[in-house]
């Protein structure tokens, strides 16, 4: 669900234990009506129809439908940042952790401690605010250093890249909160993120890639190229290229499949389709192909071990 129109909860489908009381409603009532499947406890003393919770998925979603529980009971001032604003700004969240709610308060006052509930107190500017799916979030750029500068430099990497793949911020902005943010822990991070960030990654696979490569110092290829044929037309694109050793490497994956298949395709047509691509492109060319999918990431130094063999003996011819 990257839509709003497409996510069924809003902060007034949201009902208060109190307002459920006040519309008669007992505790029991509120107990009977969660065991029989009627409402959704979505956090401590707020609910939901359980016919709306059902309809998310179990990560970004009720992480979603959760933020904004939380802040129908929130200072006035909160605004959703870190992971809980980069929910509302990306559809695919990877292997953040989503089990807390992150706000900052724009009174610059911490808030209390609640179970669920990580209260930042940095500064948040107006100018780092903005409205997303009908809930004050912090704008892209600001979500993306949130991230980056409390995660793993790994992952902070790849959503950052996510977010400039949405168009909805540039690496100038991004580059602009940084050196707001130049005094905040685990900024070495941000350096390296910055440094490699590429709105053409499209995908979190892609920017895996691209950062097992600089870890291992493997020579960095250029990404998302065009390949056309001798009369000019558009033969395909590979996603890294060394056109030095005339290498290209494709990734493989059910994201991709699921991407690029045509109306009606199985997979076994949409293999066999990427194989004859990739024909056409190393016969038009004369370049060789590197394979690769998710297991190979799990073992980087093999990975890279086998990209440098490949691309010597291409140096050497």
């Amino acid at each position: 669900m990257d839509d709003e129109r497409d996510f069924p909860i809003g902060t007034h489908d949201i009902r208060l234990r109190r307002e459920l009381v006040a519309a008669g409603w007992t505790d029991r009532d509120i107990a009977r009506s969660v065991a029989s499947g009627l409402i959704h406890r979505v956090r401590y003393g707020a609910y939901v129809d359980a016919s709306l919770w059902t309809r998310l998925d179990a990560g970004r979603d009720q992480h979603r439908a959760r933020a904004r529980a939380v802040l129908r009971t929130a200072h006035p001032s909160s605004v959703l940042t870190h992971q809980s604003a980069l929910a509302e700004h990306v559809s695919t969240l990877w292997r953040l952790p989503l089990d807390e709610v992150a706000v900052t308060r724009t009174d610059g006052v911490a808030g209390r401690t609640e179970a669920g509930i990580v209260h930042h107190s940095g500064a948040l500017h107006l100018e780092h605010i903005t409205v997303r799916h009908g809930v004050p979030v912090s704008t892209p750029a600001r979500a993306a250093i949130e991230v980056l500068t409390t995660t793993d430099s790994e992952l902070g990497f790849c959503l950052l890249n996510a977010v400039l793949h949405t168009q909805r911020t540039t690496i100038e902005q991004v580059r602009r909160v940084a050196a707001q943010a130049e005094h905040w822990p685990n900024t070495l991070s941000v350096r390296i993120a910055l440094g490699l960030a590429d709105h053409r990654l499209s995908s979190i696979a892609e920017s895996r890639t691209m950062y097992v490569l600089h870890r291992e110092n493997v020579p960095l290829p250029m990404v998302q190229v065009e390949v056309h044929d001798a009369s000019g037309r558009l033969t395909g694109i590979v996603d890294f290229l060394w056109p030095q050793h005339g290498v290209f490497l494709e990734f493989d994956g059910r994201i991709k499949y699921e991407i690029h298949r045509r109306p009606g395709e199985t997979l076994a047509d949409y293999l066999m389709r990427e194989k004859r691509r990739e024909e056409r492109i190393c016969l038009e060319t004369g370049w060789v192909c590197i394979r690769i999918g998710w297991a190979d990431l799990e073992d980087p130094r093999a990975l890279a071990r086998r990209i440098r063999a490949i691309l010597a003996k291409r140096a050497v011819a």
